[in-house]
């Protein structure tokens, strides 16, 4: 994900060499720009700087014993002739003969690879601000407009007039944005694989809506292969919902929020049916899908965000929009009757700030006045997808529906606004607003818990070719010396701001580290995967406790800055742990903060009270220290 401290400037165009590939094939884009020199190649960072990076790191987390435990464990995986070096040497020999060393393996590890279900575990969702409807006419005027917006963001990126993204001074990789349209993930017994079909040699043309658990293809190009104006694509969502009244049909969707073995074997046995592979394949290729919910059981305003989070990670349940969903597709957008609308992605071929961009030009389109009237041309129905239900199929969709039904009851999400100030008021004490969060979270966890864990933060390293992200460490001696001094009625007021800052510095000098390709994660997962691949027994290093205990993600955190009044919502990584995710805007900050109600440790409406105190008692630390030296 994007921090703070990443500001993106778009003013150069992009242009990128896209290779055709036969259908079913992945599409490799992110070639040199033609406007600017080529992006230099993601770095493999020295051995010895990982490796004592990680000793510091695990300061905070493990106990001395087992620190100097994984210090004799270190010296001994990086001494002369040790099977450290020969996987650093073997990655760096891998660096030379691939455009970015990381990627392929990032691809399959991180998800490809990845059992645990997309719905909650894996897919993020964006709850955007509420639109001024409250009826079905409503949602289906703002579908239209929607839709448009998405496919005037799409000609921009097939004309090759999308502009660069910058940061800090640095054009980005834009190679994602080729790969997000017209993609799906496709489910395997074992593993998946990742289909672009937009790099085909005739890239769809349809969008998929869904509606009371119906699928249908919607072609949004005229014949002359211009795009429908609102109007047409308006008139066309209400045909769709004249044929689809009836709620009486198998929730088919919520097959595919299973978990990835289970989910690949009904796979199999619902693509034996020939109508059932067309339709399947009909969804699979669309640009992307439009998922028109039915509301919600109103809640209080308070409660509302949390609500609309749940509805978009997860649908509500097999009773309420889960089978509104297909989830292996890359980009679903939803909008509800009841005004409420946001989107869900996967995320192995998509990243955050991407789809913030995305949505923040959607909306903007949405905002201007319609100006093309629907030419008077006849178009044809859209056409509905069909499926042949047997009653093998019929018990992988209970099963999946009792199994989704669980997890919509087990997760635990708290939204709110922090409303005392915004990212303006750390920039104004020259403080990164990324870095004041990240400490805030890391006092809100210590008083709730008496110690800190292992934190991630996800940064992009998009200013490397075809980077994806890395990982900032917001635990550290620094700021677990910080969270101690805060509470402390020992410590002067001085002292404690000295600490904060030295906090802030730690964090702010990760970032810079990280944004040069030289965090530790990412080096630390490719040297283990070099020794998986030559069938080399897992080094000592990564089976020692002290590694369980730095990769267990009790607290994993990021950002999307996006001008919308927006946040991200994400499942924790671990049982125990906790999903924040913060969208900072100028006068205040979106949070949204889940757990997992089958962990009695965690809960998140408790740590969304304990951020919203440790960022205010941060505030007034930093204002008593500005009024003294006034």
């Amino acid at each position: 994900m994007l921090t703070a401290s990443t500001r993106l400037l778009t003013v150069r165009v992009w242009r990128p060499t896209v290779l055709i590939k036969p259908a079913g094939a992945w599409c490799p884009t992110g070639r040199p720009f033609s406007t600017h020199s080529p992006l230099p190649q993601l770095p493999v960072p020295p051995l010895k700087h990982t490796l004592e990076r990680y000793l510091l790191a695990l300061q905070p987390l493990v106990t001395p014993e087992e620190l100097e435990q994984t210090r004799e464990i270190a010296r001994e995986f990086s001494r002369p002739h040790s099977i450290g070096l020969k996987l650093q040497d073997r990655l760096e020999r891998r660096s030379r003969r691939t455009e970015n060393w990381l990627t392929d393996w990032w691809l399959q590890n991180a998800y490809l690879e990845c059992r645990l279900p997309l719905a909650v575990h894996s897919n993020p969702a964006v709850v955007l601000p509420k639109q001024d409807y409250n009826d079905w006419k409503g949602q289906l005027r703002f579908a239209a407009k929607l839709i448009a917006g998405v496919l005037d963001f799409k000609s921009k990126v097939d004309r090759e007039t999308l502009p660069t993204e910058y940061m800090r001074g640095k054009h980005l990789c834009m190679d994602l944005y080729s790969k997000i349209l017209s993609s799906c993930r496709i489910p395997g017994p074992k593993h998946d694989t990742l289909i672009n079909y937009g790099c085909t040699r005739n890239p769809p043309a349809h969008v998929t809506v869904v509606r009371n658990f119906q699928f249908f293809h919607l072609d949004v190009y005229n014949s002359d292969g211009s795009p429908l104006t609102v109007d047409q694509i308006h008139m066309q969502l209400q045909r769709i919902r004249n044929l689809s009244w009836k709620t009486d049909k198998e929730p088919l969707g919520v097959l595919t929020s299973d978990h990835r073995n289970t989910w690949g074997q009904a796979y199999n046995t619902l693509m034996k049916d020939k109508l059932n592979r067309e339709s399947v394949r009909a969804i699979q290729k669309s640009i992307f899908t439009v998922c028109l919910d039915s509301p919600v059981l109103k809640i209080s305003e308070e409660k509302y965000t949390s609500r609309m989070a749940a509805q978009m990670l997860h649908g509500g349940g097999s009773y309420s929009n889960s089978g509104n969903r297909w989830f292996d597709k890359t980009l679903q957008f939803i909008v509800g009757e009841d005004g409420s609308c946001g989107v869900i992605y996967e995320q192995s071929s998509a990243e955050g700030p991407p789809i913030a961009t995305i949505l923040d030009h959607v909306l903007d389109y949405c905002k201007d006045p319609d100006t093309v009237r629907a030419p008077m041309i006849p178009l044809p129905l859209p056409k509905k997808l069909y499926f042949y239900i047997t009653p093998e199929i019929k018990r992988d969709i209970e099963h999946a529906k009792q199994n989704l039904d669980i997890l919509v009851t087990d997760l635990d999400i708290s939204c709110f606004t922090y409303r005392n100030f915004g990212k303006d008021f750390p920039k104004l004490h020259g403080v990164s607003p990324d870095c004041f969060v990240q400490m805030a979270l890391q006092l809100a966890y210590f008083r709730m818990y008496k110690e800190l864990c292992a934190t991630c933060e996800s940064v992009s390293v998009r200013n490397f070719h075809l980077g994806r992200t890395d990982v900032i460490r917001s635990s550290s001696a620094d700021s677990l010396e910080f969270v101690k001094s805060m509470d402390d009625p020992e410590k002067e007021v001085s002292q404690k701001v000295a600490a904060l800052h030295k906090a802030f510095d730690c964090h702010s000098a990760y970032t810079d580290m990280a944004l040069k390709g030289m965090a530790i994660d990412r080096h630390l997962l490719g040297l283990k995967l070099q020794a998986i691949e030559e069938g080399l027994s897992v080094p000592e290093i990564f089976m020692d406790t002290s590694f369980a205990v730095a990769t267990h993600w009790r607290l994993s955190s990021g950002q999307v800055v996006a001008r919308a009044d927006s946040v991200m919502c994400f499942g924790p990584m671990v049982p125990d742990g906790y999903g924040v995710w913060y969208n900072p805007l100028e006068d205040h900050i979106n949070f949204s903060v889940s757990a997992f109600n089958c962990c009695e440790e965690t809960n998140a409406e408790l740590f969304s009270k304990s951020l919203e105190t440790a960022l205010s008692d941060m505030q007034n630390l930093i204002l008593q220290t500005s009024s003294q030296t006034a």
